[in-house]
Parts: C-alpha cells; sequence; structure tokens
C-alpha cells in the first residue's frame, strides 16, 4: 500500500545485496624506467619519464 516494506529485510539478505557496493583499487602499472607504481596514463612522480622521455624535472634527494 504505501513505501514501506511488507517484511524487514535480514541481516544476511540486506549483507548479499550490499556485497557489491565496495570500493575498487584502481588499476596499477609499473614504470618501465624505474619500477615505481603508477596510474596508467600518468607521468612517474618518480623519475618524471612518460612514453620514455623526460617530461618532468624531479630532483634526486640523497638518502
Amino acid at each position: 500500500m504505501g513505501a514501506l516494506p511488507a517484511r524487514r529485510i535480514s541481516k544476511t539478505r540486506k549483507r548479499i545485496r550490499r556485497t557489491h557496493l565496495k570500493k575498487e583499487v584502481p588499476g596499477m602499472t609499473t614504470c618501465p624506467k624505474c619500477g615505481a607504481a603508477l596510474k596508467p596514463h600518468r607521468a612517474c612522480t618518480e623519475c618524471g619519464t612518460y612514453k620514455g622521455k623526460e617530461v618532468i624535472k624531479v630532483e634526486k634527494t640523497e638518502e
């Protein structure tokens, strides 16, 4: 009749429905030059290269 459910949804039934509502980890790739993990189609923040060319000048920090 109204907008209220006819029966209470059990915890299990609710959790089964919500199993697909979760955050996903974005696909990561590795830099071919230094091996750092980065998102696809982005310049590497460690060495400053993109598609084999240096596009960002990154200052090296000595440890």
